[in-house]
């Protein structure tokens, strides 16, 4: 498939607010041949956004931080989330320059090298967000504290976790958000390769 197998045949904002939403009217091709029927879809518009998970190699501990999530509240669930460092990417920013701000602003860190995870569609059957997801090395010494920007309204608790902690709040489902999940399911896969690469780095000459 293609862009020329859709037919776009209106789109019009709907709403603007703290989010946006598009109606979307249009029909594509369909896999055994012809087209669909019209479709009529709402997209939240929300655009590129970043994840680090900030990780002290040295002291073998992941930063994490929390927050009041209304989409949890909504979900019926807790609505105090933990979560990795995010944030939106505005126009003409890089991925990794939105990391590292994120990380000063939200978790008062300082990235000294980054380790990407991957890009993923977050939600592709009714939003537009994708996230750039990185892995940050940070000195954690003296991590600890609430942080955030008053103005934008965040009251962010953040915490040194030892690592093999994190993974097992992972695995007993006390961490359930998705850039949280494959941020610490990553780093659990290359734990040791990359704490023994980060570290080796500290110890070549000069």
């Amino acid at each position: 498939m293609a862009d020329d197998d859709i037919e776009l045949i209106e789109r019009r904002e709907a709403y603007r607010g703290y989010l946006r939403i598009d109606d979307y009217r249009l029909r594509h091709r369909l896999f055994d041949g012809g087209w669909s029927s019209p479709l009529v879809r709402e997209v939240l518009d929300r655009g590129r956004c970043v994840g680090v998970l900030l990780f002290d190699p040295l002291r073998d501990v992941v930063v994490l931080i929390e927050q009041f999530r209304i989409g949890a509240l909504a979900a019926g669930r807790a609505p105090w989330v933990i979560e990795v460092v995010a944030g939106v990417i505005e126009n003409g920013e890089s991925a990794d320059l939105v990391a590292r701000r994120e990380a000063r602003e939200e978790a008062g860190c300082e990235v000294l090298g980054l380790a990407q995870i991957c890009d993923y569609i977050v939600s592709p059957g009714c939003s537009s967000e994708t996230v750039a997801l990185f892995c940050g090395r940070v000195d954690a010494g003296n991590v600890g504290g609430v942080h955030g920007l008053a103005h934008e309204g965040e009251d962010i608790r953040v915490s040194a976790v030892p690592a093999k902690r994190a993974f097992a709040a992972l695995a007993e489902g006390r961490i359930a958000n998705s850039m949280s999940i494959i941020a610490l399911q990553w780093l659990a896969l290359n734990h040791e390769a990359l704490r023994g690469r980060w570290l080796s780095a500290d110890a070549r000459p000069t």
